[in-house]
Protein backbone atom coordinates (compact mmCIF):
# COMPACT_ATOMS: atom_id res chain seq x y z
CA UNK A 1 0.00 0.00 0.00
CA UNK A 2 1.41 3.59 -0.74
CA UNK A 3 2.02 5.88 2.63
CA UNK A 4 0.43 8.86 0.60
CA UNK A 5 -3.07 6.88 -0.54
CA UNK A 6 -3.91 6.00 3.29
CA UNK A 7 -5.01 8.53 6.54
CA UNK A 8 -1.23 7.40 7.81
CA UNK A 9 0.46 9.11 4.94
CA UNK A 10 -0.35 12.32 4.82
CA UNK A 11 3.14 13.77 6.30
CA UNK A 12 4.56 12.55 3.45
CA UNK A 13 2.10 14.17 1.03
CA UNK A 14 2.27 17.53 3.32
CA UNK A 15 6.13 17.06 3.45
CA UNK A 16 6.29 16.89 -0.66
CA UNK A 17 4.25 19.82 -0.72
CA UNK A 18 5.78 22.17 1.49
CA UNK A 19 9.22 20.86 0.05
CA UNK A 20 8.26 22.52 -3.35
CA UNK A 21 6.63 25.50 -1.98
CA UNK A 22 10.21 25.67 0.35
CA UNK A 23 12.64 25.43 -2.60
CA UNK A 24 10.84 28.62 -4.51
CA UNK A 25 11.41 30.80 -1.03
CA UNK A 26 14.58 32.78 -0.36
CA UNK A 27 16.86 30.91 3.31
CA UNK A 28 15.90 32.84 6.06
CA UNK A 29 12.36 33.46 5.07
CA UNK A 30 9.47 31.93 7.48
CA UNK A 31 7.69 28.57 7.22
CA UNK A 32 3.73 28.79 7.78
CA UNK A 33 2.74 27.99 11.52
CA UNK A 34 1.50 24.52 12.05
CA UNK A 35 -1.63 26.01 12.59
CA UNK A 36 -2.02 27.64 9.37
CA UNK A 37 -0.55 24.40 7.64
CA UNK A 38 -2.88 21.93 9.67
CA UNK A 39 -5.88 24.32 8.06
CA UNK A 40 -4.73 24.19 4.68
CA UNK A 41 -4.29 20.47 4.83
CA UNK A 42 -7.39 19.42 6.83
CA UNK A 43 -4.94 17.84 9.62
CA UNK A 44 -3.72 18.00 12.83
CA UNK A 45 -0.72 20.04 14.03
CA UNK A 46 0.96 16.67 14.91
CA UNK A 47 0.54 15.68 11.59
CA UNK A 48 2.36 18.92 10.30
CA UNK A 49 4.72 18.25 12.70
CA UNK A 50 5.90 15.64 11.39
CA UNK A 51 6.18 16.49 8.05
CA UNK A 52 8.28 19.48 9.27
CA UNK A 53 10.11 17.31 11.47
CA UNK A 54 11.12 14.97 7.85
CA UNK A 55 11.76 18.76 5.93
CA UNK A 56 14.66 19.50 8.99
CA UNK A 57 16.17 15.98 8.91
CA UNK A 58 16.56 16.07 5.09
CA UNK A 59 17.88 20.09 5.64
CA UNK A 60 15.45 22.42 4.30
CA UNK A 61 13.90 23.39 7.35
CA UNK A 62 15.50 25.15 10.54
CA UNK A 63 14.38 26.05 14.22
CA UNK A 64 15.60 29.52 14.83
CA UNK A 65 14.64 30.53 18.86
CA UNK A 66 12.76 33.41 19.08
CA UNK A 67 11.40 33.50 14.82
CA UNK A 68 10.41 29.75 14.69
CA UNK A 69 10.81 27.57 11.83
CA UNK A 70 12.54 28.99 8.43
CA UNK A 71 13.87 28.10 5.18
CA UNK A 72 17.80 26.94 4.96
CA UNK A 73 20.19 27.65 2.77
CA UNK A 74 21.44 24.45 1.49
CA UNK A 75 24.81 23.80 2.71
CA UNK A 76 24.45 26.57 5.71
CA UNK A 77 23.59 24.66 8.91
CA UNK A 78 24.69 27.67 10.95
CA UNK A 79 21.41 29.47 9.88
CA UNK A 80 20.26 27.77 12.46
CA UNK A 81 22.30 28.42 15.63
CA UNK A 82 21.25 31.03 17.99
CA UNK A 83 23.10 33.72 17.84
CA UNK A 84 25.14 33.54 20.62
CA UNK A 85 26.48 30.17 19.59
CA UNK A 86 27.67 31.80 16.14
CA UNK A 87 29.53 34.44 17.81
CA UNK A 88 31.48 32.24 20.13
CA UNK A 89 32.03 29.73 16.86
CA UNK A 90 33.60 32.84 15.25
CA UNK A 91 35.46 33.91 18.38
CA UNK A 92 36.45 29.62 18.69
CA UNK A 93 37.76 30.21 15.17
CA UNK A 94 39.49 32.82 15.80
CA UNK A 95 41.68 31.41 18.69
CA UNK A 96 42.01 28.59 17.31
CA UNK A 97 43.49 30.53 14.28
CA UNK A 98 45.81 32.05 15.92
CA UNK A 99 44.35 35.67 15.63
CA UNK A 100 43.57 35.63 19.15
CA UNK A 101 46.83 34.44 21.06
CA UNK A 102 46.60 33.38 24.50
CA UNK A 103 46.67 36.59 26.54
CA UNK A 104 44.82 38.54 24.08
CA UNK A 105 41.56 40.52 25.17
CA UNK A 106 38.30 38.96 23.55
CA UNK A 107 36.78 41.63 22.16
CA UNK A 108 33.89 43.24 25.02
CA UNK A 109 30.48 42.94 25.49
CA UNK A 110 29.85 46.46 23.87
CA UNK A 111 32.13 45.51 20.65
CA UNK A 112 30.02 41.87 20.40
CA UNK A 113 26.78 43.88 20.25
CA UNK A 114 27.96 46.30 17.85
CA UNK A 115 29.57 43.58 15.30
CA UNK A 116 26.63 41.51 15.70
CA UNK A 117 23.90 43.61 15.80
CA UNK A 118 22.78 41.36 19.03
CA UNK A 119 21.67 42.40 22.67
CA UNK A 120 24.42 42.38 25.26
CA UNK A 121 22.95 39.69 26.98
CA UNK A 122 23.66 37.52 24.15
CA UNK A 123 26.75 38.81 23.75
CA UNK A 124 27.52 38.09 27.45
CA UNK A 125 25.81 34.52 26.75
CA UNK A 126 28.70 33.80 24.04
CA UNK A 127 31.60 34.62 26.37
CA UNK A 128 30.38 32.53 28.78
CA UNK A 129 30.11 29.83 26.99
CA UNK A 130 34.01 30.15 25.98
CA UNK A 131 34.96 30.42 29.44
CA UNK A 132 32.69 27.53 30.47
CA UNK A 133 34.90 25.35 27.25
CA UNK A 134 38.21 26.99 29.40
CA UNK A 135 38.86 29.23 26.21
CA UNK A 136 38.16 32.50 27.98
CA UNK A 137 39.03 33.55 31.14
CA UNK A 138 37.58 37.12 32.88
CA UNK A 139 39.90 38.66 35.02
CA UNK A 140 38.14 41.27 37.42
CA UNK A 141 38.07 44.87 36.46
CA UNK A 142 40.03 44.23 33.18
CA UNK A 143 38.34 42.19 30.84
CA UNK A 144 38.24 38.79 28.86
CA UNK A 145 41.24 37.24 27.69
CA UNK A 146 42.16 34.49 25.67
CA UNK A 147 43.10 31.59 28.23
CA UNK A 148 46.79 30.26 28.00
CA UNK A 149 47.31 26.70 27.13
CA UNK A 150 48.76 24.64 29.97
CA UNK A 151 51.10 21.94 28.81
CA UNK A 152 49.83 18.26 29.46
CA UNK A 153 51.97 17.80 32.48
CA UNK A 154 50.40 20.99 34.04
CA UNK A 155 53.50 23.27 33.24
Amino acid sequence: MNPTSTQWGSYARIAEALRARLALRPPSSPVPSETALSGEFGVTRNTVRRALGQLAEEGLVGTIPGRGRVVVAPGVPSATLPAYRRIAADLQRAIAAGDLAPGDPVPSEAALTREYGVSRGTARQALSLLAGLGLVQAVHGKGRFVHAATSPNGG
